[in-house]
């Protein structure tokens, strides 16, 4: 017996179709709102606060880039884009550097900066021995990862009294090896009345200036360093400064070479100087304890 399939002819048969998610019903009261959404996953943009820092660091960043090419480069009119002493007053002294570390011209030597004192010791004037500010200020630096910035301060100066001392004559340098004790100005005025020294080389007033003002400092610096180590009883200073260059390039392989002998620039005796602003007890704490801790070792 065959079995028939009967179908409803009222009926339509169709696939059953899955019911459609159900919006939820907005809340009475809520407003729509207006900030465009996002795609999952963006991230929000940056505060304005954020972008103003960032901003303000790519200006830095971009300032100091042209300060150190303007001052690393050699001198030119280009350096006038900086008023004043602005580009010195940036530089100095934490960013300070020059191109004296490449060819053409390396340094090749180092200064030194030494200097002695009278002191009253027992109711007596006692001539003290030579004491290198510069070997106590390396001895700060030397195997330190984080050396402070005092640790060059004595090499610095002397450079500079050295070079405005060598550009002065034979009769100024004469004059310079006298012991001025209370009489500063006579220092000036015998220097400016020898303006000719014996070979007949002229030496401008211009720099006879630039060494009184190298003298001054030296001598504020050697006054600090002497009263470090030895007290408050010192009554005079003396500085000397000295260049000693290194071997020649073309002997470095010669194990018998030696260094050339120093080229010293001698001050006569000279009366301590403070200049204002100097904080000598902190210097004197400083300094010497570095120089008893160099002395121990």
């Amino acid at each position: 017996m065959t079995d028939h399939l009967v179908i409803d002819a009222g009926s339509e048969a169709s696939p059953t179709l899955p019911e459609a998610a159900a919006s939820p019903p907005e809340s009475v009261g809520t407003k729509p709102s207006s900030e465009p959404s996002r795609p999952a996953g963006a991230t929000a943009p940056p505060r304005r606060w954020v972008r103003a820092v960032a901003f303000l660091a790519v200006l830095f960043t971009a300032w100091h880039v042209f300060a150190s090419f303007l001052w690393i480069a050699p001198p030119s009119p280009l350096r006038e884009v900086v008023p004043g002493k602005a580009l010195a007053s940036y530089m100095l002294p934490f960013f300070g550097q020059s191109w004296s570390v490449f060819a053409p011209e390396p340094i090749n030597g180092d200064y030194h900066f030494n200097v002695r004192a009278v002191i009253v010791e027992g109711g007596e004037r006692v001539e003290t021995g030579w004491v290198s500010a510069t070997d106590v200020e390396l001895s700060m630096i030397r195997y330190n990862l984080t050396p402070p910035r005092g640790g060059i301060q004595s090499s610095e100066l002397a450079s500079d009294f050295k070079k405005a001392w060598d550009a002065l004559g034979d009769q100024q340098r004469a004059i310079l090896a006298e012991r001025y004790i209370g009489n500063a100005d006579q220092l000036r005025s015998d220097l400016e009345e020898s303006i000719v020294d014996g070979e007949g080389r002229s030496v401008t007033a211009e720099q006879i200036d630039a060494y009184l003002r190298q003298e001054e400092r030296s001598m504020a610096y050697a006054t600090q360093v002497a009263r470090a180590i030895w007290g408050p009883s010192v009554e005079e200073v003396q500085v000397r400064v000295s260049r000693q260059n290194i071997i020649p390039f073309g002997q470095r392989h010669n194990p018998e070479a030696k260094r050339p002998e120093p080229k010293v620039s001698l001050d006569g005796w000279r009366e301590p100087r403070v200049n204002p602003g100097q904080n000598e007890d902190n210097f004197a704490r400083v300094f010497r304890e570095q120089y008893e801790r160099m002395r121990q070792q």
